[in-house]
C-alpha cells in the first residue's frame, strides 16, 4: 500500500493528492494508481461535491469541444460518431474466470484474455489529457440502498452527464470504511478526430470484470457504453443484490394519483424505446425515476428507490402535446445536454418533434443536408433515432419529493411491457405475484429497436427487460424475483402492458395517450376499487371502468368497438408466443425454475379450453358474460 501512495504522491498535484487521501478506501487508492499507470494522463482532476468543481466540469465540456453551446442558456449539444450511436452488445462482454460459467445467452470471454486485450487498448490512451476522477452514489447517498462508485474518464462530456444523472458523493466517500467494496469504472474515448469524436470504434470495448466490480470502456463516447453508473453498474449491482438478498431492476418508478388525492407508487420494466420514459412521465403524476430501481424489504414493506437522479432519455417523438413537461425543459433555460440531434443556428431539432425542421445543419454525420447518404447509399436522417437528452430530475416540475428518501417508497404495483404487435392485450393483471413474474416478466417478448446496435424489428425474448445486464444465472434471477415477496405484508400487484398491439391491417389499436388510462386502472386495482374479468392470460379491465377512466383522464369517449378491438383474446397468437417462450427457456435458461414451466403449461391449458368454448378470438364481453 505504501508503494501505491508513493505513486499517487508523485503523479498528483498536492491538492489532488490531499483530496484523494481524504478518502481512505484502499480499493480506490489501488484503482486510481493502476488507472494512472495504465493510461498515462498529463493531469488528474479529483472532483469533489463543491459547486466550483461541478462548474469546472461543465465549463471544460465546452472548452474541450466535446459539447457545443446552444441558443437557450444552459443547453449544449454533443455528437457521437456514426458507428457509436447505441449500446453495443457485440463489444460488451463479461470477463469470466476459467472456474466459472455464465448463461450462454450472455456475451462473455475468458477473463485473463479480456483483461489483456482491453488494458492493451487503454495503454497510454490519456497521454496529454486530463483524467477526471468522480465520486458518485447509486441510490440516495448514505442510505441502506446506496452503492458507492468511482469513475475515471478522460471525457468531460461523460463527467458532465454524470453530474446530472447521479448523486455526487465525495463527502460520503470520505466517511466510508477503508475496506468497503466500491464499484470502479475506467473509461477513455480513445483517439479523437477534429470534431472530438472517437475514431477507433472498430476497437470499441466495454468489458466487465465482475470478480473485481470493475468495468473498462474504451474507444466509445455513447452514454450507455461510457457512463459507468448506468447499465454497466446495473450488471454489477445485480450480482451484489443476489448476494445480499435485494433486487436491482431495469425499472422506472412513478407516483400515480388516485381518488381523494392518494398517491400509489408503480414500477415498470420496458426494453428501450418501448414507452418506458413516457410512462414514467405521465402528466399530472410524479416521477421518482425512469430507468433503474433498487428494491429492498424494510419492516415488512416492499420499498424502492431510484438508483439515479436524472434522465438520459430518448428524444425521438418528444412532442409538446404528448410530453409537455419534457418539452418545457427542452425549450427553457436550464442545464440540458442534447446528444446526436440536428443543430441549425444553435437550435436543436429531432425526429418526430411535431414541428418544422430545417433541410440542413450539423448532426452525427457532420455537415448534413436533406438527402445526404452514408457509405452504403442509405439516406441519413436529420437526427439519429436514438438521439438523447440529459436532465436532472429535480429540474422537472413533477419530480417526486421522495427522490432522496433514504428508505425509499412503498411499491403498490409492478408492470412489464414490450413491443408485441400480435398477442398481448394493452393491459392485464396477473393472478398472483409468481404468475406475473413468469407470465409477464420471464416471458417478455419484444421487437428489437434502434436503441441497440443491430437489426431492428426482430422478435426476441428479453427476460424482465434486464437480460442483457445479468451476470448471474437467468434461472437464479427469476427465482430471486419470485422469492423476494416472502415476508412482505402486501406484495405489489403485477401487470402486463403492451402499447404496440396492431390489428390485421397493421394499425395500432390504441393511441399514445391511452397508456395513462391503463396506469390509472392499475392504481385502482392496487386498492381494490374496481373489478376485473378473468381471462386465460390474466385479468383484464371491465368496459364500464375504462369508459369512465377515458372520460376522466383524457376527456374522450371510449366505445365498445374500441374495447373489443383492444381486449379480444387472440388464442393462436398467445399459444405461439408461449411456445417461443418455452423453447427459449429450454435452450437458454438451464434449470429454469419449475414454476416457470408449470405456469406456462397452465396458461396453455386455459387458452386451449377457452378456444374450444369460444373460438380462436374471444371478445371480452363473452368472457364477462
Amino acid at each position: 500500500m505504501s508503494n501505491v501512495k508513493q505513486l499517487l504522491k508523485e503523479k498528483l498535484t498536492a491538492e489532488s493528492y490531499s483530496r484523494l487521501m481524504a478518502v481512505e478506501n484502499v480499493k480506490i487508492h489501488e484503482f486510481v494508481a493502476d488507472a494512472i499507470e495504465l493510461t498515462g494522463p498529463e493531469t488528474v482532476f479529483v472532483c469533489t461535491d463543491s459547486e466550483d468543481d461541478v462548474k469546472h466540469v461543465r465549463r471544460m465540456a465546452v472548452e474541450s469541444g466535446e459539447e457545443h453551446p446552444l441558443e437557450t442558456p444552459g443547453h449544449t449539444s454533443h455528437f457521437d460518431g456514426p458507428s457509436d450511436q447505441g449500446r453495443d452488445r457485440k463489444a460488451t462482454k463479461y470477463l469470466v474466470p476459467k472456474t466459472e460459467t455464465l448463461s450462454k445467452a450472455l456475451n462473455q470471454m475468458d477473463r485473463e484474455e479480456g483483461l489483456a486485450e482491453v488494458r492493451g487498448l487503454l495503454k497510454d490512451c490519456m497521454k496529454g489529457r486530463t483524467m477526471i476522477l468522480r465520486f458518485l452514489s447509486l441510490g440516495p447517498a448514505g442510505s441502506v440502498f446506496s452503492v458507492p462508485c468511482v469513475q475515471a474518464t478522460d471525457s468531460w462530456y461523460v463527467a458532465h452527464n454524470e453530474d446530472l444523472l447521479y448523486r455526487t458523493a465525495y463527502e460520503q466517500f470520505c466517511k466510508i470504511d477503508k475496506d468497503k467494496n466500491v464499484f470502479c469504472f475506467l473509461h477513455s474515448a480513445g483517439e479523437l478526430d477534429e470534431n472530438m469524436v472517437s475514431v477507433d470504434v472498430a476497437n470499441k470495448r466495454i468489458y466487465m470484470d465482475y470478480t473485481r466490480d470493475t468495468v473498462y470502456s474504451v474507444n466509445t463516447q455513447y452514454g450507455g457504453n461510457t457512463m459507468g453508473l448506468k447499465k454497466l453498474a446495473l450488471r454489477l449491482t445485480i450480482r451484489q443484490a443476489d448476494a445480499e438478498g435485494w433486487l436491482a431492476e431495469h425499472m422506472f418508478v412513478s407516483g400515480v394519483y388516485g381518488p381523494g388525492g392518494r398517491k400509489t407508487y408503480l414500477a415498470g420494466a420496458f426494453p428501450s424505446a418501448c414507452g418506458k420514459t413516457s410512462t414514467a412521465m405521465l402528466p399530472g403524476e410524479t416521477i421518482l425515476g425512469d430507468d433503474i430501481a433498487y428494491f429492498r424489504k424494510i419492516n415488512g414493506q416492499f420499498r424502492a428507490v431510484n438508483a439515479e437522479a436524472g434522465i438520459f432519455g430518448i428524444i425521438q417523438n418528444v412532442k409538446a402535446k404528448d410530453d409537455p413537461m419534457i418539452w418545457d425543459i427542452l425549450h427553457n433555460p436550464g442545464e440540458v445536454i442534447f446528444g446526436n440531434i440536428l443543430v441549425k443556428d444553435k437550435r436543436p431539432y429531432w425526429l418526430g418533434m411535431g414541428a418544422e425542421t430545417p433541410d440542413d445543419g450539423v448532426n452525427f454525420s457532420g455537415q448534413w443536408y436533406k438527402g445526404k447518404k452514408d457509405a452504403n447509399g442509405k439516406e441519413i436522417p436529420l437526427a439519429h433515432k436514438n438521439a438523447r437528452y440529459t436532465v436532472a430530475l429535480t429540474a422537472l416540475a413533477n419530480c417526486d419529493p421522495e427522490l432522496e428518501n433514504p428508505e425509499g417508497v412503498p411499491l403498490g404495483g409492478v408492470m412489464y411491457g414490450g413491443r408485441d404487435p400480435k398477442a398481448s392485450v394493452p393491459v392485464q393483471q396477473a393472478f398472483d405475484w409468481a404468475h406475473g413474474i413468469v407470465s409477464y416478466g420471464a416471458s417478455l417478448e419484444t421487437e428489437t429497436t434502434f436503441a441497440i446496435i443491430g437489426e431492428e424489428g426482430v422478435m426476441e425474448i428479453n427476460l424482465m427487460s434486464i437480460q442483457d445486464f445479468l451476470a448471474i444465472p437467468l434461472a437464479k434471477y427469476i427465482q430471486n424475483n419470485i422469492d423476494f415477496v416472502q415476508g412482505i405484508v402486501k406484495p405489489p400487484l403485477v401487470f402486463g402492458v403492451n402499447y404496440f398491439l396492431k390489428d390485421k391491417e397493421g394499425n395500432f389499436v390504441n393511441d399514445v395517450p391511452d397508456k395513462h388510462v391503463w396506469v390509472k386502472w392499475m392504481e385502482l386495482r392496487v386498492h381494490g376499487d374496481c373489478d376485473a374479468i378473468a381471462c386465460p392470460t390474466g385479468q383484464i379491465p371491465c368496459y364500464d371502468d375504462l369508459a369512465q377512466l377515458f372520460k376522466q383522464v383524457l376527456d374522450k369517449p371510449y366505445t365498445k368497438e374500441d374495447y373489443v378491438k383492444q381486449f379480444t383474446i387472440r388464442i393462436p397468437e398467445n399459444l405461439a408466443k408461449i411456445e417461443r417462450v418455452m423453447q427459449y427457456h429450454s435452450q437458454n435458461v438451464p434449470n429454469s425454475p419449475k414454476i416457470v414451466h408449470e405456469t406456462l403449461e397452465a396458461t396453455k391449458k386455459r387458452l386451449t379450453e377457452a378456444s374450444d368454448k369460444h373460438g380462436d378470438y374471444i371478445s371480452p364481453f363473452d368472457l364477462a358474460g
